[in-house]
């Protein structure tokens, strides 16, 4: 038997109900809206599907926090590297291949017009969540080396996905420091 708890008394559910407190709060539970679970966080969304999009935002945050644990600065999410993460993530999700490169993400973040000291770039596929790839990344030398790159401070993340494709859902990750407006 399972126990409803209904303005602080309680009405015992199973094979019978037992209604304790009278029909009008029974009648009021009967109407009241339903309780909706909690939202998952963003980072366990799956992006294997059409029109998904990776949060930027909470890439940002957990990225950040995990470079604070490693002494490193935190990441703010930059427009135009989102554009040239997008084009990226593109790029392989239409070859189906990891690693497809439009040039070095240097030339691509100057193609852009984007001035900067430092660039670096992680791409992946396979991960179907923010959380998996961060933890890809973090587990892999090389990208986890772009993550505590102590000279970037922003960041563009994009995803883009295949059906039908081994991988499914393609990863670009691109991290920079833009040189300062004289």
């Amino acid at each position: 038997m399972a126990e409803r708890y209904l303005n602080g008394e309680t009405m015992l559910v199973g094979r019978r109900a037992i209604l304790v407190g009278g029909g009008a709060a029974l009648l009021a539970a009967c109407s009241a809206p339903p309780v909706q679970a909690p939202s998952q966080p963003s980072f366990y969304r799956n992006l294997a599907q059409s029109g998904a999009r990776v949060d930027a935002a909470m890439a940002a945050e957990m990225i950040s926090g995990f470079r604070r644990n490693n002494g490193r600065g935190p990441l703010t999410v930059d427009p135009v590297l989102m554009a040239v993460a997008e084009a990226q993530a593109a790029a392989m999700t239409q070859a189906d291949q990891v690693g497809v490169r439009t040039g070095t993400v240097g030339a691509r973040l100057t193609t852009a017009g984007y001035r900067h000291r430092a660039a670096v770039e992680n791409t992946s596929a396979g991960y179907l969540t923010l959380a998996e790839a961060f933890s890809g990344w973090r587990d892999s030398p090389p990208h986890r080396a772009n993550m505590l790159n102590p000279g970037v401070t922003r960041l563009g993340i994009a995803t883009g996905y295949r059906p039908g494709s081994r991988y499914r859902v393609f990863w670009a990750l691109v991290l920079a420091e833009p040189v300062a407006a004289a």
